[in-house]
This record gives C-alpha cells, sequence and structure tokens, in this order.
C-alpha cells in the first residue's frame, strides 16, 4: 500500500501534465464529446488529489482520523489505477488505427 506522500508525489507529477486544471475547478459540462469526458475526469481526479493532501495536512496536525486518510490514499490509487488502464487503452487504439491500410 502506498504512503500518502507517494500518493501526494504521484498526484503533483499528474497535476503538472494537466496545467489547465485547477483546484476548484468543476467537469466539463459544456461539451459532449470524448475530450469533455476525459477533462471532467481529470478534474474529479485532480479534486480527489486535493481531498487526500487535505486529509495528510490534518492527520499530520493530529486533527484527522488515520482511517480517513488511508481511505482517501486507497481510493486516489484506485483512480490512478483506472487512469492508467484508460491511457493504456487509448494508446493501443491510436496504435491500430496507424497500422490500418489507407
Amino acid at each position: 500500500m502506498p504512503t500518502p506522500i507517494a500518493a501526494a508525489n504521484a498526484y503533483a507529477a499528474l497535476a503538472r501534465l494537466v496545467p489547465a486544471a485547477s483546484p476548484g475547478a468543476t467537469p466539463a459540462s459544456e461539451g459532449t464529446g470524448f475530450g469533455a469526458l476525459l477533462q471532467g475526469a481529470l478534474d474529479k481526479f485532480i479534486a480527489q488529489g486535493h481531498e487526500v493532501d487535505a486529509k495528510s495536512v490534518q492527520l499530520a496536525a493530529g486533527k484527522a482520523d488515520l482511517v480517513d486518510v488511508v481511505t482517501a490514499v486507497a481510493e486516489s490509487e484506485v483512480a490512478v489505477g483506472t487512469l492508467v488502464s484508460v491511457r493504456d487503452k487509448v494508446i493501443a487504439a491510436y496504435e491500430e488505427i496507424m497500422r490500418m491500410p489507407i
């Protein structure tokens, strides 16, 4: 099981990759396309990362329950796994399209 610090580092790395998302961002609802769906999922993931950060700081200050922090980190781990799986599927689909004859 990853530590809160490892989860926070993973979140920070992802946040640097997605500069358009901000802590108060809401899921994109203007479009109904695939891009809007992905942006909404990324915004939700980043918000979850901020929640884990806040709970970790509260735990360090003695104001949070360890079970809540561990649960938040586990949920974040599942979200990262899902995000990686979706990324892998998108890359595989792109590679398959590129191999198609014209």
